[in-house]
């Protein structure tokens, strides 16, 4: 089995025959893939907490005596934007290094750069102190978003990849009800000083982060990324030792991996080569992942950091009692991808992305008009938000699993991060802005046309996900999407062959083929 190596240093040129992946897909749900969704996926509980506190301290942030001079509108509005600036940004930059270098070393290193910022927003004494610090922080979420989701879903296996990716991306609102529940207490002046206790909600995720850095120690680099970049000898180590783990573990032999892969191996992709893959060989893919980022982008970050400040503004609900809310909505945000993600691999992406972005659309539509007509209170425009992000969190999460497992291996990473940067900049940056300006007028007709703008774009993604969605449940990573290093045909000559546990031997370097939306 595996992939033979012809010398112990790392070598590009090469072509050579392995069932890897095949190995990796057919791998029974063990213990240690628990040890990989723990090390990559609590990340988002941070991200959770961090979106989730800001959102809930931004009217103490704004009070007197709160140790910095700002507006409740400058956080929802101006730090909120600048922070998904700086994980658009972070996601291009780091994107391209986790593709080139791998994605274990740029997840430990995004996850320090969010460390680092974190603990620094804590002391922030000015505005501008904390804006640079909120930009710096996203910086290192959206480095995160491409290495995680990269790492994921070239580790699970194939037949739990959709509801494991899902609950994984979900799990930020885990990290949302922890964030909920903090600012009550941060916000107890009785408890702790107006200018203390917002400060120890950020240490607090400086500590978090540094916990997860050290589990995160223990996570293995993806054995696929390492066989495409000359590496197949530590893939082949990885993999055996993961399967001698799960033999041990189950108690069983494990079956042989069925289809093999022929490769040429190389150091990396050019720019020119991911752009004319994505958006030559894969347009219509490409159409799918903006619509679907956009859509979940301007409604979650519009909400996310709005909520708060509609609660305080239309409902008169103290600014210390928002966090109760808001912990409510996170619980069903996060049902919805716990519930619903198994339907992604059973039902089928096609019908459940276009189904979870077209019902949210139409209850936030119906929110939107209740709101309107004063029907609501604090109490039941919370249940309604529960009920429209039931379903809208299942599909925002499905928008990270469809760019992510629908382009070829050597891009993965690269079209993560550019989808999320260019479908966040247009929706999560447009959206608090936009949200902000439209809620802080005081007029219910303003706000009720946000809510429909939101729900109009995620209508918009489910008609576009139900004509262009791709049918990648169950199947292979390079089923969906053949690597650009992929060979057209396995040399058959007696005299020639590429390398692999049978006993073939080394070919020349040969041009890989254009790659194929199947």
């Amino acid at each position: 089995m595996g992939a033979s190596a012809a010398a112990a240093s790392p070598q590009a040129g090469r072509t050579v025959i392995t069932d890897i992946p095949a190995r990796l897909d057919r791998l029974p749900w063990s213990r240690w893939h628990w040890t990989i969704v723990i090390g990559l996926g609590t990340v988002w509980i941070l991200d959770g907490l961090e979106v989730t506190v800001v959102g809930n301290i931004a009217s103490r942030l704004a009070e007197p005596g709160s140790g910095v001079s700002i507006t409740s509108g400058q956080i929802t509005g101006t730090a909120a934007a600048l922070y998904v600036a700086g994980a658009c940004s972070g996601a291009l930059f780091w994107g391209r290094l986790t593709d080139r270098f791998g994605r274990r070393k740029l997840f430990m290193i995004t996850l320090g750069v969010y460390l680092a910022a974190t603990a620094l927003t804590a002391v922030s004494w000015e505005a501008w102190w904390f804006f640079l610090f909120r930009f710096l922080t996203g910086f290192g979420i959206g480095g995160e978003y491409a290495a995680i989701n990269s790492a994921i879903d070239e580790l699970i296996p194939a037949d739990h990849r959709g509801r494991v990716d899902l609950i994984i991306n979900g799990s930020f609102w885990l990290g949302a009800v922890g964030g909920s529940l903090l600012s009550i207490v941060a916000l107890n002046t009785d408890l702790l000083a107006r200018d203390v206790g917002w400060r120890l909600t950020f240490a607090l995720g400086a500590v978090l982060a540094l916990v997860i850095l050290l589990v995160r120690r223990h996570v293995p680099e993806s054995p696929r990324w390492l066989l495409i970049h000359g590496r197949d000898r530590e893939a082949e180590e990885i993999v055996s030792g993961i399967e001698r783990r799960v033999e041990r573990e189950k108690g069983v032999t494990l079956p042989g991996p069925r289809g093999e892969l022929e490769i040429q191996q190389r150091e990396s992709v050019t720019f020119r080569e991911i752009a004319r893959t994505v958006f030559g060989h894969y347009r219509r893919r490409a159409v799918l992942g903006f619509s679907l980022f956009i859509g979940q982008a301007f409604l979650y970050n519009a909400i996310t950091f709005g909520f708060g400040a509609i609660l305080t503004r239309f409902f008169n609900v103290p600014s210390g009692h928002t966090g109760y809310y808001f912990a409510v909505i996170a619980v069903g945000n996060f049902c919805g991808p716990l519930l619903l993600g198994r339907l992604f691999d059973t039902v089928g992406r096609r019908v459940m992305i276009s189904s979870t972005y077209l019902l949210s659309g139409l209850l936030l539509f119906g929110t939107a008009w209740l709101f309107d007509r004063g029907a609501l209170s604090a109490g039941t425009l919370t249940a309604c938000w529960c009920a429209v992000l039931f379903f809208a969190s299942a599909g925002a999460s499905s928008a990270y699993l469809t760019v992510s497992e629908v382009f070829p291996m050597e891009t993965r990473a690269m079209s993560i991060a550019f989808f999320y940067a260019l479908g966040t900049a247009a929706g999560g940056i447009s959206g608090p802005l936009l949200f902000a300006d439209l809620t802080g007028t005081g007029r219910v007709g303003d706000t009720a046309l946000a809510f429909s703008i939101g729900a109009a774009l995620m209508c918009a993604a489910g008609l576009v996900a139900a004509l262009l969605a791709v049918r990648a449940e169950r199947r292979s990573l390079e089923d969906i999407a053949r690597p650009l290093t992929a060979v057209a045909s396995r040399a058959k000559s007696a005299t020639g062959g590429a390398p692999s546990a049978k006993g073939g031997r080394g070919a020349g370097p040969s041009a890989p083929p254009a790659p194929r939306a199947p």
